[in-house]
């Protein structure tokens, strides 16, 4: 462990992504220069960061006095609701997903905040692009909630780069797959809750249909791609919207035919939902090459590898014998 005086807050540090980059930032960093924030009340078992403060992103004087209290010098903002949740309470969703990330923007203008990370997500593609092999810089045509409030995070994120030479980093996550955290309300949620179901009920019904192909990364490697741009020499970066992540791209078929290699016995059959619409919406494939280019971005993990590990590692977390 290396220490550092670079203090650090991670919002949303409690969901899918911030359990684990919380970790790594206090392996790198220090727990003592980590501040952790979230919903839930305090409790020691929630986070390794060496601080926790629960906290409402879009209380913005709370959150601009906590800035200033820890001297906080980099922000991981990433705080949101999700696809399929921001669908059923649209204007909360855009209150949320975009607001705090104003807050934040105008905080770095002001010299309080030196660098921010935030995520945006496949979700700004749309109707319109080519399914496959989605470029860096396509027109965004998004058709749900969460897509428009990336995208219009992803153009604020621009402007005050070029306004004001706000260093602000951003990924376009595809769907992400953990064993560790569960899902919070995405489309590519399934993709996690099979593995909990094939080994606990052996079966799983999926809400989205066998042959819908979606990108999806392990979330190994999109901590390690986050760390990566983060890390990255400042005058590297070509964009400043946000940077496309293609990971791996497999449909529900696929996946679960990987799956009954450790489970012979899996059974599988669909039921789609609303969430249906939103994935059909979405690319099958990314093209990250740009990231590639600018900062070495490169993924360690592919559905095998990913299966295998996740089927590794549940068996322990669930307590279940083979």
């Amino acid at each position: 462990m290396e220490s550092s005086t670079e203090k650090i807050l991670i919002t949303g540090a409690l969901g899918q992504i911030g359990t684990e980059l919380t970790k790594r930032l206090v392996d790198l960093h220090g727990k003592d220069n980590v501040v952790a924030s979230g919903l839930d009340r305090w409790d020691k078992k929630l986070t390794p960061a060496g601080y926790y403060e629960r906290m409402d992103v879009t209380n913005t004087h709370l959150v601009r006095q906590i800035v200033k209290d820890y001297e906080i010098s980099t922000v991981y903002h990433l705080a949101s609701l999700l696809s399929g949740t921001s669908e059923r309470q649209p204007q909360f969703a855009w209150r949320l997903n975009v607001e705090p990330l104003l807050s934040f923007l105008d905080m770095a203008r002001e010299g309080l905040i030196q660098k921010i990370f935030w995520p945006s997500s496949i979700a700004v593609f749309g109707k319109g692009l080519p399914k496959e092999n989605v470029g860096q810089d396509v027109i965004l045509n998004p058709s749900t909630v969460y897509g428009i409030s990336k995208m219009a995070g992803e153009k604020w994120c621009e402007y005050y780069y070029e306004k004001f030479g706000v260093d602000i980093r951003s990924i376009r996550y595809p769907g992400l797959i953990s064993w560790k955290t569960p899902a919070g309300g995405g489309t590519t949620d399934y993709a996690v809750e099979i593995f909990y179901e094939a080994l606990e009920e052996g079966k799983y019904t999926s809400f989205i249909t066998e042959n819908t192909a979606m990108p999806m990364l392990y979330m190994d490697d999109a901590i390690n791609a986050t760390l990566q741009l983060m890390n990255a020499p400042k005058e590297n970066l070509t964009v400043r919207t946000s940077y496309n992540l293609g990971g791996m791209s497999f449909t529900p078929q696929e996946l679960a035919a990987e799956i009954k290699k450790h489970i012979p016995e899996f059974e599988m059959d669909y039921k789609p939902d609303f969430r249906q619409a939103i994935a059909d919406s979405w690319p099958a494939s990314i093209d990250d090459s740009v990231a590639k280019k600018d900062w070495g971005l490169h993924y360690k993990f592919g559905m095998t590898e990913m299966t295998e590990d996740m089927i590794h590692n549940l068996r322990i977390k669930l307590n279940i014998r083979k």
